[in-house]
């Protein structure tokens, strides 16, 4: 059913929201407030089908990549980046004021190159069937030409779905990653090893390092894929005879995959260095095949300093802890200012990407492979109180138990950072009676999305 709606706002999700005459809640993607649109509503809910702008934005922009509302991907190419920028803060801000917190210190906004920013992509392997009418990865982008049957392409998931859907660019990734990509469309089809490993993959996933010029790649394949013997070695050395000049393809390995389970954690075959290196601010990170990093690769410098600095002063103390570390992006800096750090990690692989890091280091970091929230209820019974707790949980947020445990323990400093502003709130709301929300930074880690990062600053009150 047809609807003519007028946007309202916009959400964390990312859709606009709108009422129907008689009252009823219409959400509707690729809009923007202050819009007239004609939008197909669902008889049983879900987004609505956004059919035709009648009244646009001022700040509607034509979007650049060609895949935009047919890939799931990207939310807000439709407008322009300051846009962007400002929705963002006033969904913050209404996502932090629907949770309490009427007064809120200035948002400080923090943004950089809106496009080509990731270090990673994840892409979807897929052999072309007659009747997609997707357009080949490789084509000449006129959508002339169909791809022939058991040709090799790369995608995305369709927008609310997980049909395959085709891509010929991802621009929001970095270039040398989808240049990269194409160069194994290229090996598939002049060399045979690696034809018979890109063609067993379902997945495959690409990672960079700061310069740009290392590549890590992973093929995640059916578990009964059969490795044959030398194949895997030749096709690593087929795929850096087809790479992008002057890139280097460090690592290739093939990671056993269920199609409804995920990643299984066996690796079938591998070739090059388990792992790669990146470099912020002057340290060294080790990430194992598979490990968690930020993936804006203009940002993780400002994203450090946030932590690590006060009014562009190094935080010091005697006692930081380090809660949901990883391969201790914090950890790393801070303990050039702290006697002390204890950084908690949850991921035995980043644990011990951490702990190699440390045996020329001084001060030490104290490694505890434990969760959160184990960790914190043991401490509650330490009397060793931190001068500084940085947290930076996944998107689930740390929890209100661990966020209770936190106000007992009360530290003079937190700083928390949350890469999902609703669970941001919810655990704030049980922070609040202790502390003070001293300080709010944006952080744009996922231009083009809706996607959002925040740096929040409290102190004891």
């Amino acid at each position: 059913m047809s609807e003519t709606l007028s946007i309202e706002q916009v959400l964390y999700s990312g859709n606009g929201l709108a009422h129907t005459p008689l009252g009823a809640t219409v959400l509707v993607p690729f809009t923007l407030p202050g819009e007239s649109v004609e939008a197909a509503v669902s008889e049983f809910g879900g987004p609505a089908q956004l059919l035709c702008v009648l009244t646009p934005s001022p700040d509607r922009v034509p979007a650049a990549c060609p895949h935009f509302e047919l890939c799931g991907g990207c939310h807000y190419q439709m407008a322009g980046y300051p846009a962007q920028l400002q929705l963002k803060q006033t969904i913050l801000t209404g996502v932090l004021s629907s949770a309490g917190f009427d007064s809120m210190p200035p948002i400080q906004l923090h943004s950089a190159e809106p496009w080509g920013y990731r270090n990673r992509i994840r892409l979807r392997i897929d052999r072309a069937a007659g009747d997609d009418t997707g357009r080949a990865a490789g084509s000449n982008g006129s959508g002339d030409e169909a791809p022939a049957e058991g040709v090799l392409r790369l995608g995305y998931n369709r927008l609310g779905s997980t049909q395959f859907l085709p891509i010929t660019t991802c621009l929001i990734a970095a270039p040398v990653l989808w240049s990269t990509a194409k160069s194994l469309l290229a090996a598939a089809a002049g060399d045979r090893d690696a034809a018979y490993w890109l063609n067993a993959a379902l997945e495959v996933e690409l990672f960079c390092d700061h310069t740009m010029k290392r590549i890590q790649i992973t093929l995640f394949c059916l578990p009964r894929t059969k490795p044959i013997f030398g194949s895997f070695d030749r096709m690593m050395i087929a795929l850096q005879a087809y790479a992008p000049q002057n890139v280097l393809i460090t690592a290739t390995a093939a990671a056993a995959c269920d199609p409804r389970t995920g990643p299984t954690g066996r690796i079938l075959a591998e070739a090059g260095a388990p792992g790669l290196n990146y470099r912020v601010l002057e340290e060294s990170y080790w990430i194992t095949r598979g490990g968690f990093f930020q993936i804006n690769r203009f940002l993780l410098e400002t994203l450090v300093q946030l932590v690590t600095n006060e009014d562009d002063q190094p935080r010091s103390g005697e006692l930081a802890w380090d809660l949901f570390a990883g391969v201790g992006l914090f950890s790393r800096v801070l303990a050039r200012t702290f006697r002390r750090i204890t950084a908690v990690e949850a991921n035995p692989t980043a644990a011990a990407d951490l702990r190699s890091a440390l045996p020329k280091r001084d001060p030490a970091i104290t490694v505890h492979e434990s969760t959160t929230l184990d960790f914190l209820r043991r401490a509650i019974l330490d009397r060793d109180r931190p001068d500084l707790v940085v947290l930076d949980p996944p998107r689930a947020g740390a929890g209100p138990e661990a966020c209770g445990l936190l106000a007992r323990i009360q530290a003079p400093r937190l700083i928390y950072v949350s890469c999902d502003p609703t669970t941001l709130a919810r655990d704030l709301a049980v922070l609040q009676p202790r502390y003070s929300l001293r300080a709010l930074h944006l952080v744009d880690l996922f231009p083009q999305t809706f996607h959002l990062e925040t740096v929040a600053l409290l102190e004891l009150r």
